[in-house]
């Protein structure tokens, strides 16, 4: 906070010593997309030093991309804000029309505000943000324009934190799952015998959903340990691909895997690797593929919204059909009927198999942008390469989702149908925020759910 306010203090100073640049001249140099696209790198390191879930990351990544969406559309006069179309969400108070503002610095301003809110490490915070706000101070923005566009990009981030302090979150913190230990229900696994995670995200307010119900999945395959049956040849092609992995199905699982705290047993020692999460991993995508197609700071800014929202979407509605059905993991199954000392290729989460919420966010996340830049747009992910997961190249985004779901069963975390039926879900809910969450005024196409 003694930051904050000294860096508040020495803005006069600073300006005192520069020459105020015309608007379109500052907005030009405030509008490089590379400084956002540093910020939401600094946010997921920030979550991966803080071990968030998968299901809170994706909504600290909601909310953040949403206020800075919010405080840059009022520069962008082609854009509209999401408010009234997202699910209870009011518009932003909107900026002084007679007076100037730097929009992009509103933008990160909110940003950061929100995303500093919703993590721990406020530390982490303070030196970032006093070299990212000193780069926009360096640009020639005049005093009274730095100072209210910082003050709006405040103002914004205050209504949305506004709005989220209200989606149920808080009131499901501490809540802990009861195993019931009914045949074919699902129990804790090893190394770590952890906890359910986030049994009631459920009741969590979705952004774009009419309900956590609006895409129910189809019942998985009746629990029957039947050599003949659908739910034991499911189980046992997880057993036969898990020992017989090709190097490139071991090469994918791996690169898929975004288990945000991985433990490592060594004799009796137990440690953990942190990592990125499903939701880091695909908007380090967006940040790949908007970067190389050089999109404009607005272009970006709708990228990363549509995309978060539609992952948070995607664990709410995942997670309704986890504890719904609470299926059990084909590595209990296996363990308990035929091979107890079988291990899969990436340790099983802590919570329920259907259906695979890797393949949901995946797939709401890659439709969306398929909606947003089309189905041909070719990248190469290099997103956890220096958590030596390595690099893969991908022809489209549905290419990638596709991949990412068949990862899992590589990884012998999931049944197929878990799988299919995730990614049919996160096909629809990406859709549905498509649909929902018209960011262009000139935008009037629906996709089909």
């Amino acid at each position: 906070m003694k930051l904050r306010l000294l860096t508040f203090l020495l803005i006069p100073i600073l300006y005192g010593c520069k020459k105020d640049l015309s608007p379109g001249e500052y907005n030009s140099k405030a509008s490089d997309p590379k400084l956002f696209h540093e910020t939401t790198t600094q946010l997921t390191d920030v979550i991966i030093h803080d071990i968030f879930k998968p299901p809170v990351a994706s909504r600290i990544y909601g909310y953040s991309f949403l206020a800075a969406y919010e405080a840059l559309v009022p520069g962008y006069p082609e854009y509209q804000s999401l408010g009234e179309q997202l699910v209870k969400f009011k518009k932003p108070l909107k900026p002084d029309s007679s007076l100037a503002y730097c929009f992009p610095l509103a933008s990160i301003k909110a940003f950061t505000v929100v995303a500093r809110t919703l993590t721990f490490s406020g530390n982490m915070w303070d030196d970032y943000e006093k070299g990212l706000f000193a780069k926009y101070q360096d640009m020639g923005i005049p005093e009274d324009v730095y100072l209210r566009s910082v003050a709006y990009g405040d103002s914004v981030a205050k209504h949305v934190l506004g709005y989220a302090s209200k989606d149920h979150y808080k009131e499901i913190r501490g809540y802990r799952y009861t195993v019931t230990n009914s045949p074919g229900t699902w129990v804790p696994t090893p190394p770590a015998y952890a906890d359910a995670c986030e049994p009631m995200w459920n009741t969590v307010r979705p952004f774009a959903l009419d309900s956590v119900t609006q895409f129910r999945c189809p019942p998985p395959a009746k629990y029957d340990l039947d050599k003949a049956s659908l739910f034991m040849k499911l189980a046992m092609e997880v057993f036969d691909i898990g020992n017989n992995l090709s190097e490139d199905q071991k090469a994918t699982a791996y690169f898929w895997d975004d288990n945000a705290f991985v433990t490592n047993v060594v004799g009796h020692a137990m440690f953990a690797n942190k990592k990125m999460t499903p939701a880091g991993h695909w908007l380090a995508i967006i940040k790949t593929v908007t970067t190389d197609k050089k999109l404009n700071l607005m272009q970006a800014t709708e990228a990363y919204t549509l995309g978060a929202l539609s992952i948070f979407d995607a664990f709410v509605a995942c997670w309704d059909e986890k504890y719904r059905t609470v299926r059990i993991r084909p590595e209990t199954v296996i363990n308990n009927n035929w091979a107890p000392d079988w291990r899969p290729f990436l340790e099983t989460p802590a919570f329920p198999e259907y259906v695979s919420g890797h393949s949901s966010i995946s797939a709401a996340c890659g439709t969306v942008l398929t909606h947003l830049m089309g189905n041909n747009i070719a990248f190469t992910d290099t997103t956890e390469k220096k958590y030596g997961h390595g690099v893969k190249s991908f022809k489209s985004f549905e290419e990638a989702y596709w991949d990412a779901s068949i990862s899992r069963v590589y990884g012998g975390i999931h049944y197929r149908d878990g799988v299919t039926e995730g990614t049919h879900l996160g096909q629809k809910i990406g859709n549905n925020v498509w649909n929902k969450a018209i960011t262009r005024k000139n935008r009037n196409v629906l996709a089909k759910n």
